[in-house]
């Protein structure tokens, strides 16, 4: 009898424990996390939605080495693997291109914001490539400069090195733990220093000029060997991102940002805020540096997210649920 009363006191005592263990946001929370550079926009889409729905807490749990225990929405900067996809619904909402930067300060920097990047000039500062070089004076001394890259798995460099042909594991230089604005900090307090970002970091999107400090690298956009004049476009940040969306230069790096949730959430009020995504995240984009998605990948991920929202309806009332106005 004692050891049947022991045992139904421990089960009491682990019952709370157990219960919140891998449990979902209350309804009515949202709670999102993911890669940080994209914040800004999403606090911009949360003051939005917030606006027409006072009532709903919708949250940003920041990302540090891994993602929060839980969480509704996930917005990510590279493309989900096939395994990932099977579980998740994806909103390919915006784009965001990557660009080479320097600390201003540096000879370095100088010298390549005149001359420019060839692509063979980009693998051999990012990658130590030297058999990108084709000549003599083309082999860049590495004691120039100080590289800056990501230490944990991430999408900007992954673009960024899967665009040239390498993983982000051959990028060479000093990996920094945290998010990609601290490369920035980093090449900011390095006069040396080189790194590669996204034009929200690296521009003042009020003022839309580069950060004071930083000098963004022109590159070969017709990738015909060296860089013109007509090439160095990125004195303003519209300008930016105009040519890359009108143009699809070359040497330019972009990826899709996309916003996620889980095919089996029974998280309503989350399921609402990506519909509402869907429907109202285009014109904001370019305040942030970010480019418009591909129109066809767009409209395909807007029609399955209406229709996970449609299933999600019917389910709720087919068990008896309160119907969600949108």
């Amino acid at each position: 009898m004692k050891s049947i009363l022991s045992i139904l006191l421990v089960y009491f005592v682990l019952l709370p424990a157990s219960a919140s263990f891998g449990q979902t946001p209350p309804s009515g929370k949202v709670v999102i996390t993911g890669v940080r550079f994209a914040y800004p926009l999403v606090e911009k889409w949360i003051q939005d939605y917030k606006a027409a729905n006072p009532d709903v807490q919708l949250q940003i749990e920041p990302r540090t080495v891994t993602d929060p225990s839980q969480y509704d929405l996930l917005i990510e900067a590279y493309e989900p693997d096939d395994k990932q996809k099977e579980s998740r619904e994806y909103l390919y909402l915006a784009r965001y291109a990557l660009l080479p930067v320097a600390n201003s300060k540096s000879a370095f920097a100088r010298t390549y914001a005149d001359k420019g990047l060839t692509k063979e000039r980009i693998k051999q500062i990012y990658f130590n490539d030297l058999t990108a070089g084709k000549k003599g004076d083309d082999v860049i001394d590495a004691s120039t400069y100080t590289l800056y890259t990501r230490l944990q798995k991430a999408g900007a460099p992954i673009t960024f090195a899967h665009y040239f042909g390498y993983q982000q594991a051959n990028i060479k230089g000093k990996a920094i733990a945290g998010a990609d604005e601290h490369l920035i900090k980093s090449l900011l307090r390095d006069s040396t220093g080189v790194s590669y970002s996204v034009p929200g970091l690296i521009y003042d999107v009020t003022t839309r000029q580069p950060l004071a400090g930083l000098v963004i690298l022109p590159v070969d956009a017709d990738d015909n060997g060296r860089v013109a004049a007509s090439e160095k476009f990125y004195g303003n940040l519209d300008e930016v991102i105009s040519k890359i969306e009108a143009e699809t230069p070359k040497n330019i790096p972009t990826e899709h940002l996309h916003l996620s949730i889980d095919k089996n959430s029974t998280n309503a009020e989350a399921l609402k805020f990506l519909k509402w995504v869907a429907q109202n995240s285009q014109e904001g984009l370019h305040s942030f540096g970010f480019l418009k998605p591909d129109s066809k990948r767009f409209q395909q991920s807007q029609e399955k997210v209406s229709a996970a929202d449609a299933e999600a309806l019917k389910a709720r009332k087919a068990n008896g649920g309160a119907a969600s106005k949108n």
